[in-house]
């Protein structure tokens, strides 16, 4: 017992002689990090584990260490995690620490991006959506029910990053405090101190936080506080030396720091695919090296914006994100290594050794041809399997947030209040579709209301007559000041004179329902065929792939098919939207696919189908078509 206890003391011991070894801080005499007391220069590149699918964690994390890359920056999205208040989500996908753990395992430290808000073209900046359970709550400020939330996940999270601290054994040698918050009109000094709090509460005095803002003098005085080292970010459209002057007057010593050096950019539906060149990107990537400064590249692999994971903007318009979350970087979507990324490589060269050793290769690809889908039936026919639970009776209209349905769809159901002989308008006084609304009556389907863009169209028919409005939520505002972005009809709905009452709510469980092995297990129930142009209106579709023995990555592309969502065995991929682009194809993992047993597909189509109700899967995406808006 004696030689054991003994044992046990002396390896303590050294173990908390190593962890005392482990530092790292700023040297303000010598403008640097200081790793272990020795001066560190970072080059980092960031990745999203919830954007990419955890089998292929590994892969990525390896391509970025053999680029030359000595760190990773991580956002962590609370609303991935606690999607539902106060239920807790770390498995599988919403692994944290078994990512870190890959990180640490592959060789590289982490710059820990915790929010709560985060931004990231993420469906609400990452804040849960059932923080609008309060219709007065101001988010991100001192709003007590505001802190109150955020001082709930953060002792669940914070507490779970504090074992992977640097100083601690782990590879986070640094973390951010909120994010980019100059940009946000509230300014408010005593939200940031309570952030300051719990971060050193729980995560002790020696960790390094720090802040990232624009490269403005407005976000830079309202984004910083005493005690949080000040950071910037800019790309390859700004000065390096006056930015780095703007960031040395709020820090006049310590390390240079591009936070988020943009090495492309987001696509929205509708915009021309955005793209940066490489030679930009690397110049200024070797120039801010040159001059002793740390820098993190944003993007270096980018990912999907699975399911309806995807964010929006609100600025002259509502425009919603798309879902390849490619943004033009070094490694593809796909994971692929591009000419950017060698470039970068060859840049990082100049300033640290690198790993020896071929780059790992593209992962392979394989174009499976077509599939022919068959029809499931009309959503409004689905309704007992779709909506399960059965809907909710409401007055008026409730949205997505009174119901605690927070992503995808809802459809609401009323009758007609008179005769409408005449095509007499259907409108949305107060802009209130959030986001597109497909319209039928009687099963007739007679087109889409779209928040911002179309606010009015006129229905005819008879009293007593079903009005059928499914509305899609389109993913959440994440960035500016208008970040409240309640979904769903948020007010009446007036048809000439009338306003609409009486409502019949049904959220829709597609992803329960599709997960779980619907429409394909069990047998298919079509119903029968609406009174309608065939094809037209929200509808399900179905098919199944077979592979030839092989299971790779795949691209589908839906020509012909104008808008909606598409599952891969049960697996939201993300919504298409051809009809409006940029993006053409949809990003298929091979790890969702089995090369023996059939693949299903299914499709939610909302607006209209193709006469040949096919699809194709091709080896190689296309990001880049814009058709006219419609």
């Amino acid at each position: 017992m004696r030689a054991v206890s003994a044992a046990a003391v002396f390896t303590v011991c050294l173990l908390s002689v190593w962890a005392e070894e482990r530092t790292f801080s700023i040297d303000l005499d010598r403008n640097c990090f200081l790793k272990d007391g020795k001066p560190f220069q970072y080059i980092s590149g960031s990745i999203h584990y919830s954007r990419v699918p955890r089998s292929y964690w590994k892969d990525r994390l390896t391509k970025m260490y053999m680029s030359g890359l000595n760190a990773i920056q991580v956002y962590i999205p609370w609303n991935f995690h606690e999607s539902e208040q106060g239920v807790f989500e770390f498995e599988g996908q919403k692994d944290v620490e078994y990512f870190l753990n890959l990180a640490n395992q592959t060789g590289l430290l982490v710059i820990l991006r915790p929010g709560p808000y985060i931004c990231a073209e993420w469906e609400m900046g990452g804040l849960p959506a059932w923080l609008l359970h309060n219709p007065n709550i101001i988010l991100r400020s001192a709003d007590s029910d505001y802190l109150q939330a955020v001082s709930d996940w953060m002792a669940v999270l914070l507490t779970k990053m504090r074992p992977w601290l640097y100083q601690n054994g782990g590879n986070i040698i640094s973390v951010q405090v909120e994010n980019e918050y100059g940009s946000y009109f509230a300014c408010d000094y005593n939200y940031l101190r309570h952030l300051r709090t719990l971060f050193r509460f729980f995560l002790g005095e020696d960790v390094f936080l720090f802040t990232t803002d624009g490269n403005t003098d407005k976000e830079l005085i309202c984004g910083t506080l005493e005690g949080l080292y000040a950071t910037i970010d800019f790309g390859t459209d700004t000065n390096i030396t006056t930015a780095f002057k703007r960031q040395r007057r709020f820090e006049p010593k310590g390390p240079l720091v591009n936070s988020e050096f943009y090495t492309g950019w987001l696509d929205h539906w509708g915009d021309k695919h955005a793209s940066v060149e490489t030679q930009k990107v690397s110049r200024m990537l070797e120039d801010m090296l040159s001059m002793g400064a740390s820098v993190n590249m944003y993007m270096f692999e980018g990912g999907t914006n699975f399911g309806y994971w995807n964010g929006a903007d609100l600025d002259s318009r509502f425009r919603s994100v798309v879902t390849s979350y490619d943004y033009n970087a070094p490694l593809s979507e796909a994971g692929d290594p591009t000419d950017k990324l060698l470039a970068i490589r060859d840049v990082i060269k100049n300033f640290r050794d690198i790993p020896s050793g071929p780059m790992p290769p593209a992962s392979p690809k394989f174009s499976y041809g077509f599939v022919t889908l068959k029809k499931v039936g009309n959503v409004s026919g689905l309704l007992d399997t779709l909506c399960p639970q059965g809907p909710v009776q409401s007055h008026h209209p409730l949205t997505f947030e009174e119901i605690k349905h927070y992503y995808g769809f809802m459809l609401y159901r009323t009758l007609l209040p008179r005769n409408i002989p005449d095509p007499t308008p259907l409108i949305s006084p107060m802009n209130g579709i959030h986001d597109r609304a497909y319209v039928s009556v009687n099963g007739v389907y007679q087109g889409v209301l779209e928040r911002d863009i179309m606010l009015v169209m006129n229905v005819t028919g008879r009293q007593g007559d079903q009005l059928d409005i499914l509305v899609e939520n389109m993913g959440r505002v994440n960035f500016g000041n208008k970040i409240n972005d309640y979904k769903g009809l948020l007010g009446n709905l007036i048809l000439g004179n009338d306003v609409l009452t009486d409502w019949l709510i049904f959220p829709l469980d597609l992803d329960a329902v599709i997960s779980g092995g619907w429409p394909q297990a069990g047998g298919i129930n079509v119903p029968p065929k609406p009174k309608t142009k065939e094809g037209r209106g929200p509808a399900v579709y179905s098919g199944t792939l077979k592979t030839p023995g092989v299971a790779w990555d795949t691209f589908l592309k839906l020509t012909g098919w104008t808008k909606g969502q598409v599952w891969i065995n049960g697996v939201n991929l993300g919504r298409y939207w051809p009809k409006r682009g940029p993006q053409q194809t949809l990003y298929v993992p091979g790890t969702l696919l089995s090369p023996s047993l059939p693949n299903n597909i299914t499709m939610l189509e909302l607006e209209s189908e193709p006469d040949h109700l096919r699809v194709l899967f091709m080896d190689r995406p296309q990001l880049n078509n814009t058709r006219p808006q419609s």
